[in-house]
């Protein structure tokens, strides 16, 4: 306990002896390449001052509270999470351990910290705020195919932040007078019988929640997309340059950097309590006119008019 003790009492730990940070990821290695540099900017480097142990769930949810609890008998400094399974397992695991999150949500609302500016307790990180903007990708997606009568929303069950999402956009849609119907996916099988059962309906769009396990399979998701004919709006211009119709997310240029960043003040003896949640100042609207264009969709000039980025 000496060493997790040190963390939270603002002695660097590395005066310990060389600290292990641990990774909890929900999908697939690797990583963001902006966590290192963070950890660099700190002053830390991967194997030269500082050990860096990956834990991966690999889209499987279940599995994270163990490699949470193994982490914490690794009596690691510093865990870093990817999104907020990962995080709500590395919360359930310790109250001790400092945990720098990356939420696509909003930190205080899903219980995380106390405050964005104050976090307090042994969390803070990256809140994205991305998973309330469900509302604004309906509208723009109902923009884009006015003929539609009925939108999908793909969620994850197995995401803790699927029931907000699901709530948000179900009160966008009642709010805008269209029917919305959600799609339960856990697994590439049941993203592929959703996608084959809703793209045999006419006049149909969907959404997409936004889960790090459906992030992990871009590809698979904008190729089905592609070959039912579904136009779908995503939760990361990763989609969109991918072939996907659109997108709608808070950009997150730099942020991975920050989260590597705070690792390494935490591992030179900041409290994670006294961090500052990070969140996004900026949100892009991207659209891929060439996916348009096969989906056989005349895209509005005032759609055009409104988009950050445009993919010919």
């Amino acid at each position: 306990m000496a060493q997790v003790g040190a963390a939270l009492a603002a002695v660097p730990v590395w005066a310990q002896g060389m600290p292990v940070v641990g990774y909890l990821g929900a999908t697939s290695p690797p990583p963001s390449p902006e966590f290192a540099r963070g950890l660099g900017e700190a002053g830390f480097v991967d194997g030269r001052n500082v050990t860096v142990e990956f834990r991966w769930a690999e889209g499987h949810y279940e599995r994270l509270a163990g490699l949470a609890a193994d982490l914490v008998r690794r009596n690691v400094a510093v865990i870093v999470t990817e999104d907020l399974p990962a995080t709500r397992a590395a919360q359930a695991a310790t109250t001790v351990i400092p945990i720098v999150f990356w939420t696509g949500g909003d930190p205080v609302e899903q219980g995380l910290v106390t405050g964005v500016a104050r976090p307090g307790g042994n969390l803070t990180g990256i809140g994205m705020f991305n998973n309330a903007l469900g509302p604004k990708r309906l509208e723009l997606l109902r923009a884009a195919v006015p003929a539609a009568t009925l939108f999908g929303l793909l969620a994850n069950p197995a995401n803790p932040a699927t029931a907000l999402q699901v709530a948000d956009a179900a009160a966008a849609a009642g709010a805008m007078g269209v029917e919305l119907v959600v799609l339960p996916a856990r697994s590439v099988e049941e993203i592929a019988a959703v996608f084959a059962g809703f793209g045999g309906r006419s006049k149909v769009a969907m959404m997409i929640a936004s889960d790090p396990f459906f992030f992990n399979k871009v590809d698979q998701i904008v190729g089905l997309a592609a070959v039912h004919g579904v136009p779908t709006i995503y939760t990361n211009r990763d989609y969109a340059v991918a072939g996907g119709l659109m997108s709608y997310a808070s950009s997150n240029a730099g942020l991975g950097v920050v989260q590597g960043t705070y690792a390494g003040r935490i591992l030179n003896g900041a409290r994670p309590g006294d961090l500052p949640v990070v969140r996004p100042t900026k949100f892009d609207m991207v659209l891929n006119l060439a996916t348009a264009k096969s989906l056989g969709l005349v895209v509005p000039p005032a759609l055009l008019a409104r988009a950050d980025e445009i993919i010919e």
